[in-house]
């Protein structure tokens, strides 16, 4: 297994679906990893108030294979650059450069955070059902809504059959029209919605493809799905309209749409430019 790079980030990326028992262990880290760097992982233990086989599962939990491979990878990455992009909190005394600067710089860390736990071999499934179905819809509500819209205007210059539905009336009764030949893409921040998980439901129950696009690695959506496709959020607090994760995801639209595009090529006529025509 390959071995992460960073730590701190993964483990802001992670939060949301950790224990509580996971939540005091992150915490400690997040708080004092300089102090880590220098501790055995039996004084981390003692320190937090848990077992010492918590912490080493705690590594496991983020991708590393035991304390001492954590313990390298924080030391390196508290002494490098992107130690100032872990979790820059916009605060009251910011003035406009100060926002702008801390808004790109996580805007940047989370679209490698993504990259690094991408699972690039559900892209290639993600492609592949794309580029074969006959239909192709897009589901979205609030802010994923916006990105499931901005597939649909993708994904028309392709050649395939799309739409987008932002209402969730609307999304269950069109999932279930599917068939067997279609896609259905849903996207969802937290994957955990029930009206969400209605329409992964009723496209399943209609024979339909379905691949999901979420931020948590543990939720209903994710257990139903055929492909899924995880992104990053920006930090540990929760929120009902994340901003940063918006962007990363209308970013992985235009990866599947390029892609797709590209897997055409040679196959039918270049729809752009059927399009354009």
């Amino acid at each position: 297994m390959e071995q992460p790079q960073q730590c701190l980030s993964r483990i802001q990326s992670f939060y949301p679906e950790f224990s509580e028992t996971e939540k005091k262990v992150a915490d400690y880290i997040l708080k004092f990893p300089e102090k880590m760097t220098h501790q055995t992982i039996t004084q981390v233990a003692d320190d937090i108030g848990v077992a010492t086989s918590t912490i080493f599962r705690f590594c496991q939990r983020i991708g590393f294979k035991g304390y001492q491979r954590m313990k390298i990878v924080l030391a390196t990455e508290i002494t490098s650059p992107i130690r100032e992009m872990v979790q820059e909190k916009i605060q009251e005394q910011d003035n406009e450069r100060d926002v702008t600067e801390k808004i790109f710089n996580t805007s940047i860390r989370t679209f490698k955070d993504t990259i690094q736990m991408m699972d690039f071999s559900s892209i290639k499934k993600a492609v592949k059902v794309l580029v074969n179905a006959k239909r192709v819809e897009f589901y979205g509500t609030g802010s994923s809504g916006i990105v499931a819209l901005d597939a649909h205007h993708k994904f028309i210059g392709s050649g395939i059959s799309t739409v987008a539905y932002t209402d969730p009336f609307l999304q269950v009764r069109a999932a279930s029209q599917l068939t067997e030949n279609d896609v259905a893409v849903i996207i969802s921040d937290s994957g955990a919605n029930t009206e969400t998980i209605s329409v992964l439901d009723a496209a399943k129950e209609a024979g339909a493809k379905t691949v999901v696009i979420t931020n948590l690695t543990r939720s209903p959506l994710n257990k139903k799905a055929d492909i899924i496709l995880r992104t990053v959020s920006s930090s540990i607090e929760t929120r009902s309209d994340d901003v940063y994760s918006r962007i990363v995801q209308l970013s992985l639209i235009d990866a599947l749409y390029t892609n797709v595009i590209k897997a055409q090529k040679g196959k039918n006529k270049n729809p752009i430019k059927k399009m354009f025509e």
